[in-house]
C-alpha cells in the first residue's frame, strides 16, 4: 500500500473557500445559472443542465461565480449522509452561481486534479475526515471553515491524475448510458404529445371527433380515471424472500427520468417495507412536484410513501409509464397534494385522475412503438448499475494507494478536472 503525505485541505486551495449566494425571490426566474440543494444531490457532475435562474450584479459574479474544476459542498443537510456531500462542476458554457447552502472551494491545478478529490471525498478515505466535522440534531451541516481545516491525502499530482482518469472512464460509460436514456424518454415523451395532446397519431386524417369532459377527442376514445387502468399494491417485505433485492425508495429515486439509478439494501429501512415487480410503475407521493417516477427494471423493495402502481392490462404498461411520468400529470398530482411544508398526493386521490384513453387499435400501435424505448432505457440503468458497482469497488483501492498506478501508462486529459 502507498504512503502519501498528509496535509491541510486549505493549503491546495487557490482562494479561499466561499459559501453560496443568497438572493431574494424578486431576483429569481432570470439570468444566471444558480446550483441549489436539488443539482447537488441528483448529480455528481454539474454544468450543463438546465437549472434556476437568477439576476446578479457584476460583483456578485466575481464573487460567486463557477468555473471549471471548482468543488460544491453540502452545507446542511436533513440527514447525516447529505451533509457535506461533494460534487464538481464541469462544462460550464454560461454564467453560473451557487447558493447559500453550498460551499465552493477552487483547488490549485498545478497541485491537485479536482476529479481526484470528488472522488477521495466519496469514499472512506475522505468521507469519513468529512463526518468528523458534521455538526447538529435536527439539521446536519459543516462549516466553511472547519472543512478547510480537515487533513487530506496528497499523492503526487500524476499518481492524482492517473486514478481520476480510471475513475472518470466508468463515469464516461455511465454519461454516454444516460445521455441515451435521456433521448430515449425523450422521444417517447414527444410521441405520447403528438398522439394523445395533438392527436397526430396514426390514421387521424380520417377520424371523427366527439365532445367530452376534457374536451373534443376522437371518437372511440373515453375519458376514463385512473384507477380503472391500474392498482395500487402493497405487497408486504418478507425477510426471507426479500433481503437481497434492491431498495428503491423515495430518496434514491431520480428525478425527471423513469430510469432507476444507485440502489440500496432493504436492511436501510426497518419499516413500512413493500415489494414491487418489474414493469411496475412507482410514483413518489411525497412532494410530487419533485418528478419522482420510475420504472421497475426488476423486482426490488420499497417503502409506502412510493405509490406502486401496477397496469391492469400489459398493453396498456407503456402508455401509462409515459402517461405518469409526464409534466401533465406531475401538475395534476401537485394541484390535487395536501399539506404545506411536505405536501402528498394520496392514492384515493390520484386514482381520479381523468385519463384520456385511446382505441385499442392506436393504444396497440404505441405499444409497439415505445416498448422497445422503454426496454432499452431499463436496459442501459442495468449497465449503469454494474457500472457503478465495479468504479465502488475500485473506488477505495485507488484512493487508499492499495493499487499501485504509478507505473501505469494512462493518458490523462488535459483539462481543470483532470
Amino acid at each position: 500500500m502507498m504512503t502519501w503525505p498528509e496535509v491541510q485541505f486549505e493549503t491546495l486551495f487557490s482562494e479561499p473557500q466561499r459559501n453560496g449566494l443568497y438572493k431574494e425571490k424578486q431576483f429569481h426566474g432570470s439570468g444566471a445559472k444558480i446550483v441549489n440543494m436539488g443539482e447537488l444531490f441528483a448529480y455528481r457532475f454539474l454544468g450543463s443542465q438546465d437549472m434556476q435562474r437568477v439576476q446578479i450584479s457584476d460583483t456578485e459574479y466575481r464573487r460567486f461565480g463557477l468555473q471549471d474544476g471548482d468543488l460544491l459542498f453540502a452545507r446542511r443537510s436533513l440527514i447525516e449522509s447529505g451533509a457535506g456531500k461533494c460534487v464538481i462542476v464541469e462544462g460550464v458554457k454560461e454564467e453560473m452561481v451557487f447558493e447559500s447552502s453550498l460551499i465552493r472551494v477552487r483547488l490549485a491545478q498545478e497541485r491537485c486534479s479536482s476529479r481526484f478529490y470528488l472522488y477521495y471525498f466519496s469514499c472512506p478515505p475522505g468521507r469519513s475526515r468529512v463526518e468528523a466535522i458534521i455538526t447538529g440534531a435536527a439539521q446536519k451541516g459543516i462549516r466553511g471553515t472547519d472543512l478547510a481545516r480537515i487533513i487530506v491525502h496528497l499523492p503526487p499530482l500524476a499518481t492524482q491524475q492517473k486514478i481520476a482518469a480510471i475513475l472518470s472512464a466508468y463515469d464516461d460509460l455511465i454519461e454516454n448510458n444516460l445521455q441515451r436514456i435521456k433521448i430515449l424518454e425523450e422521444m417517447a415523451q414527444n410521441l405520447y404529445r403528438e398522439w394523445f395532446a395533438r392527436f397526430r397519431f396514426l390514421g387521424h386524417q380520417h377520424a371523427r371527433f366527439v365532445d367530452s369532459p376534457l374536451g373534443r377527442i376522437p371518437e372511440a376514445w373515453e375519458v376514463v380515471p385512473l384507477g380503472k387502468l391500474t392498482e395500487l399494491r402493497k405487497d408486504k417485505f418478507k425477510e426471507a424472500l426479500h433481503s437481497e433485492c434492491p431498495l428503491l425508495d423515495l430518496a434514491k429515486m431520480q428525478q425527471q427520468t423513469l430510469s432507476v439509478g444507485e440502489t440500496g439494501n432493504p436492511s436501510e429501512l426497518t419499516t413500512s417495507r413493500i415489494v414491487f415487480e418489474e414493469d411496475d410503475i412507482l410514483f413518489g407521493s411525497i412532494r410530487p412536484y419533485l418528478h419522482k417516477v420510475a420504472l421497475a427494471p426488476c423486482r426490488g423493495v420499497t417503502n409506502v410513501s412510493v405509490l406502486v402502481v401496477r397496469s391492469a392490462e400489459k398493453t396498456l404498461q407503456s402508455f401509462l409509464a409515459v402517461l405518469l411520468s409526464s409534466i401533465d400529470a406531475i401538475r395534476w398530482a401537485d394541484q390535487h397534494s395536501t399539506g404545506t411544508k411536505m405536501p402528498v398526493i394520496k392514492w384515493e386521490v390520484l386514482r381520479t385522475m381523468p385519463v384520456l384513453l385511446p382505441s385499442q387499435a392506436v393504444l396497440g400501435s404505441f405499444e409497439t412503438s415505445v416498448q422497445p424505448m422503454l426496454q432499452t432505457v431499463k436496459m442501459a440503468s442495468s449497465r449503469n448499475q454494474n457500472l457503478r458497482r465495479t468504479r465502488d469497488l475500485l473506488l477505495p483501492r485507488l484512493i487508499s494507494g492499495e493499487v499501485d498506478v504509478s507505473e501505469l501508462d494512462i493518458a490523462v486529459p488535459d483539462q481543470a478536472g483532470a
